[in-house]
């Protein structure tokens, strides 16, 4: 059950990381240069803070 926890955060973190770095270009008003590397960082640390989050609240199996 506990890998069902992480590919759900994982596609939702996907997803939020996707809508967070269009908003940010939309406010910024252009296309990041280093577009791919912002979406990594932000997908990383909400990965990392989450996926803690899980191994904290469910027990291993």
């Amino acid at each position: 059950m506990t890998a069902v926890y992480y590919t759900a955060a994982g596609i939702i973190l996907y997803l939020a990381a996707d809508w967070i770095l269009r908003w940010l270009e939309g406010r910024a008003g252009r296309v990041f240069e280093y577009r791919t590397l912002v979406f990594f960082l932000l997908l990383a640390g909400m990965a990392l803070g989450s996926f803690a989050l899980i191994r904290t609240f469910v027990a291993p199996d």
